[in-house]
């Protein structure tokens, strides 16, 4: 696996969380996995076990492999490159790209698929996410000798596409006759994104919705036609959660454990949440419903639509609770909020795993009103955690929240279709209503989405039917090997 972040060792999204829980899974399922990934400034290093040398626009990069575990059957190799990779930002510095990405990312798949070249046992697969890897399958082509293993590559989110000049064509090595019709050619750039999508066997996204909604112009950023045109080799498996960090019984951020059949310790993370983040914590502010939301603050997540009833949110007769980073008018908006109302309104802006965590506990109801969600893990987390959420019903989300039917008792959480700050507004109130009132409701919808299994391990057995599927059409003869 190539992936350009990793959680715990660098993170600013949800593919970091799925670069490390995938192989771990796939691991434990008696599959053998190497995950390589940059090691960034702050990773502390690991023992060096191969180095060499690659040449990418014109350079040659000497570089390294430091290696730990992740678990049975699964490890991590750091690809060392200081001059690369030894920088404040992963990708950006004060929210500049900085100006030689192409070069960084392109090392990274290079590096990549010469450390493969020299394994002594073929390996099947490689599977490359997100942009940042989208060159791997046109370097396994053109740079590996051998029978060449089979190649997946997964959308995390298509509006990052890795898009560069054309001048990087001939400087990273690839050849003009790839960059024209279904190559990489994007309005007359260079898309990492479209190389990967178009030069791998298989192409994956995060769930089965957005997978098809990125075959439509309103969410295929541009990109509807390039996935139509692959829909036969396209298909969606939804993320699942590290099961062992994000569990309630066990989580050592949290005051108590509880699970579903004992929520008492829920209130013991409400407290801590509300002290946490300077909050009254009184009997009062512990019946009032408590909404907590972890996000970056950006359109994509809703938050226009949250800045458009920002005014009436002191008045819904909640506490909010609110963790992120994002655009400085968002950034601001929450200030503005928490500083008029500083009994009701909080944020913390940055991110920190103790709130995060405190957040998914001890909120009553998780907000995630996204304009678009390949597919979403908070909204996962919530569910495990007995935090109601209140979402768009889009991508990921709807493949996670059942909406709540009051005839059958059914569903776990709350969800509005259109997107306007009236159905977020109505849908909020309804769910805040109902904490209030309905408590005995209210656990019965708690402890439906604590039943939900969301582990990797059945999304691994999903990637798993993926992978054999592209290794049964390869037209070369796959020989024994390693694994993935």
């Amino acid at each position: 696996m190539i992936a350009s972040e990793a959680y715990p060792y660098s993170k600013t999204g949800g593919l970091a969380d799925v670069a490390a829980a995938l192989p771990k899974a796939l691991g434990r399922l008696g599959h053998d996995v190497t995950l390589i990934t940059p090691r960034y400034r702050g990773v502390a290093p690991a023992p060096v076990v191969d180095s060499s040398r690659v040449e990418v626009a014109g350079t040659w990069f000497d570089v390294g492999f430091g290696e730990a575990s992740l678990g049975p059957g699964a490890r991590v190799l750091f690809l060392e490159c200081p001059p690369l990779f030894d920088r404040p930002g992963i990708y950006n510095e004060d929210g500049v790209d900085y100006g030689d990405n192409a070069v960084r990312f392109a090392v990274l798949s290079a590096a990549a698929i010469d450390w493969l070249s020299r394994q002594p046992e073929p390996i099947h697969v490689v599977h490359g996410h997100d942009w940042q890897a989208g060159l791997a399958p046109i370097f396994l082509r053109d740079r590996f000798a051998r029978s060449r293993p089979a190649t997946v590559f997964t959308i995390h989110n298509l509006a990052y596409q890795g898009i560069v000049d054309k001048v990087w064509v001939p400087r990273l090595g690839l050849r003009w006759e790839d960059f024209t019709l279904d190559g990489f050619e994007f309005y007359d750039r260079l898309s990492f994104l479209k190389a990967g999508v178009n030069f791998a066997d298989a192409v994956t996204t995060v769930s089965p919705t957005y997978a098809e909604e990125i075959q439509r112009p309103e969410y295929g950023d541009g990109f509807d036609g390039v996935m139509r045109a692959r829909r036969d080799h396209l298909s969606g498996i939804l993320n699942g959660i590290d099961t062992d960090e994000w569990d309630p019984r066990r989580d050592p951020h949290l005051p108590e454990p509880y699970d579903r059949d004992d929520l008492s310790g829920k209130a013991a993370a409400k407290r801590a949440l509300l002290e946490i983040y300077g909050l009254p914590a009184d009997d009062e502010a512990m019946a009032r419903p408590l909404v907590g939301m972890v996000s970056r603050m950006v359109d994509q997540k809703g938050l226009d639509l949250i800045a458009a009833i920002a005014g009436e949110l002191p008045s819904m007769d909640a506490t909010f609770t609110v963790l992120g980073t994002g655009e400085a008018r968002y950034q601001d908006m929450w200030r503005s909020l928490a500083a008029r109302r500083p009994d009701r309104v909080s944020v913390h802006i940055g991110y920190d795993e103790r709130r995060a965590h405190l957040i998914e506990a001890g909120a009553d109801l998780f907000l995630m009103p996204s304009r678009y969600e390949p597919c979403g893990l908070n909204q996962m987390y919530s569910l495990r955690y007995g935090t109601v959420p209140v979402v768009r019903a889009v991508g990921g989300l709807v493949d996670t929240v059942r909406p709540w039917n009051p005839r059958n008792g059914q569903g776990t959480g709350f969800l509005f279709a259109e997107y306007s700050p009236g159905a977020l507004r109505a849908t909020l109130q309804t769910a805040l209503e109902m904490c209030r009132g309905h408590r005995k409701v209210w656990t019965r919808l708690q402890k439906n989405g604590m039943r939900k299994d969301f582990s990797w391990e059945r999304s691994a057995r999903e990637y798993v039917k993926v992978y054999k599927r592209v290794m049964a059409t390869r037209l070369e003869p796959q020989p024994e090997g390693r694994g993935i």
